[in-house]
């Protein structure tokens, strides 16, 4: 199990890192999905306890990740967002301020519905679909099936995990990458999500994050 494990695609040299993000270093590009700003405060709002601390920590580890790649842009493959309003969405406000130089490009995921004007504010571009040489970025995996195939598409939206067999019949869920023959679903970026197992076929590749390593499955 690695740290952090070197990943090629198109020629193209990429890093991903048990933090949930890849890095992209022919474009000192941060390719990230499912953040999910306010996701905590909405829960809040409807009377579940869940602390201000685990979106905080989010950030904090989003930080971290942009100063350890020197990173000069971030892709963030959908659902930035998850609410309309509420004290989550001002603390992202005063991060990205601390982030000045940061380029930040939003590919619209179903959550992403706050005004443009916020998106604005916060000097982040939007875009429905990013293309970027021989690489595609979308939200849903769904809309990259019908995209030309000579591009490789990452996507988000899915929170892919992976069951890995522990003692006995006991099994394991474990948020993962997902590398198909054209599409990538990356793991979503925040802890306070769930995971859906991913149903891979033989040649694709699955890089399960456990603890602070990532581990190939498949």
């Amino acid at each position: 199990m690695n740290a952090l494990v070197a990943y090629t695609i198109n020629e193209n040299d990429f890093v991903l890192s048990p933090e949930r993000v890849m890095y992209w270093e022919k474009q000192k590009t941060l390719i990230i999905a499912d953040l999910h700003i306010g996701k905590t405060g909405h829960f809040r709002k409807s009377g579940i306890p869940v602390p201000q601390n685990v979106f905080k920590e989010d950030l904090q580890r989003l930080f971290t990740q942009i100063l350890f790649f020197k990173a000069e842009q971030l892709i963030i493959a959908g659902d930035l967002s998850h609410s309309k309003s509420n004290k989550e969405m001002d603390l992202f406000k005063k991060w990205r301020n601390d982030l000045d130089a940061l380029e930040m490009i939003l590919v619209n995921g179903n959550h992403d519905i706050l005004d443009e004007t916020w998106y604005d504010e916060l000097r982040i571009e939007t875009k429905d679909c990013l293309d970027i040489g021989d690489f595609s970025f979308c939200h849903d995996p769904d809309d990259a099936s019908i995209k030309d195939q000579t591009h490789y598409t990452f996507c988000g939206h899915l929170h892919p995990g992976i069951s890995i067999r522990g003692r006995g019949r006991q099994f394991l869920q474990f948020p993962c990458f997902y590398f198909g023959n054209n599409i990538g679903i990356l793991p979503a970026f925040s802890r306070f999500t769930g995971c859906v197992n991913v149903n891979a076929q033989e040649g694709e590749n699955v890089f399960a994050i456990v603890e602070n390593g990532i581990m190939q499955v498949q």
